[in-house]
């Protein structure tokens, strides 16, 4: 009977875990990194959910925040799956996971099968759902490049060449999409992974020169590309065509002085800053909240990279630690792009502010990666259990 009970109170415990996954029973057995992390990540994703409100509210009324809740609630079980889950079975479904989301990426390249918006064909339309695919293979790029790296010198060299030709497919594939942003943030993300593999530094720099040329011939092809460069460089040469988006953007960061016009009182998200809920809502939230609340962000944004590699260097594990270092890299990295376009210290992009901008496949994209540092912690602070053989 006891045990009949203790039964039913389990099943009911793993079924709250899905029904209301910001539950996690065993939080207070984990490391102080992963437990820290967790609540690092729940606080960016509450505020981000705040801020979504306020940009989205003026196009859509509640309807952005509702369906953003869904992917948020679907990413919150996929992040519990994830810090649950032993790090070498995720790392054993990376490559199939690869190559699964590289066909999603291609099959955006054949006509009728790819949904264009503004320009750039990037989804995949599954009914009323749209899915960017090379917004889900940032978490798998970084598993199966810590593999790889992790273990090259163990690898044969036709091993070697095959898995980096298919991750010079994937930068391919995303680069014709077109989305310059997303194949530099990938690629630099590959990049960083390999030099904290300790490879040589030839090739270390002969892939950096690659990618260099690369970005200035996609952006010497791409008319587009070029005007965001110019306009970049000065926005009030033409403040109602190629510079509008920098513009609109730098008066709503500007309008927010130190302390912000208050919450839901932006003025720029009304109709003036395009994709104020998604590539520029630290705009509004900078008008918001103004300069104390943009410094406050950064400063989450840096305890949350001082755990991550604080995480990363007590890791002894190679592979893993390459795993946790690669998920700092894009969460954070991608972040900093993202609010340094927003206030005109970079070309304009293409890149969401993660757990901030509306948008499913960039939500679970963000909570996947985050598990994954989660997991590395908890991993990193447990002692492996060692076999005792028999004489």
């Amino acid at each position: 009977m006891v045990a009949r009970a203790r039964g039913k109170t389990w099943s009911k415990v793993v079924w709250l875990r899905y029904i209301f996954p910001f539950y996690e029973p065993n939080v207070e057995n984990w490391a102080a990194e992963a437990r820290l992390l967790r609540w690092l990540t729940l606080l960016w994703l509450l505020i981000g959910l705040i801020v979504q409100f306020s940009a989205s509210y003026p196009v859509n009324g509640p309807n952005n925040v509702i369906r953003q809740l869904i992917w948020v609630w679907l990413g919150m079980i996929g992040f519990n799956f994830v810090t649950r889950t032993p790090l070498k079975y995720t790392l054993n479904i990376a490559p199939w996971m690869v190559l699964l989301v590289l066909g999603m990426i291609l099959s955006t390249l054949v006509p009728g099968l790819g949904e264009t918006i503004n320009g750039a064909t990037r989804w995949i339309k599954l009914g009323p759902i749209l899915i960017q695919p090379s917004e889900i293979m940032k978490p798998f790029l970084v598993l199966q490049s810590a593999r790889i790296f992790g273990d090259w010198f163990r690898l044969t060299w036709r091993t070697r060449l095959l898995w980096i030709g298919i991750f010079g497919l994937v930068l391919a594939g995303i680069l014709l999409q077109p989305n310059l942003s997303t194949t530099a943030l990938c690629g630099i993300s590959l990049w960083l992974i390999a030099l904290a593999s300790g490879l040589r530094l030839s090739y270390i720099l002969t892939t950096a020169i690659g990618g260099g040329l690369t970005g200035f011939i996609s952006i010497s092809l791409q008319e587009y590309q070029k005007r965001r460069v110019m306009s970049f460089m000065n926005p009030w040469a033409d403040p109602r065509g190629d510079g509008y988006q920098l513009v609109q953007s730098l008066l709503a960061v500007g309008s927010g002085g130190s302390w912000g016009v208050g919450y839901g009182l932006s003025q720029q998200k009304q109709f003036y800053l395009p994709f104020a809920d998604t590539d520029f809502i630290f705009a509004v939230y900078s008008e918001e909240f103004g300069f104390i609340g943009g410094i406050l962000l950064l400063f989450l944004l840096m305890a949350f990279a001082t755990v991550s590699l604080s995480v990363a260097l007590k890791c002894e594990h190679r592979v893993k630690r390459l795993v946790a270092m690669g998920a700092m890299i894009i969460l954070v990295g991608q972040a900093l792009l993202n609010i340094g376009v927003a206030i005109g210290a970079l070309p304009t992009t293409g890149l969401p502010l993660p757990l901030f901008s509306y948008g499913g496949s960039s939500s679970l994209a963000s909570l996947f990666l985050a598990g994954l540092l989660i997991r590395v912690a908890r991993e990193s602070n447990e002692a492996e259990v060692v076999p005792i053989k028999n004489r």
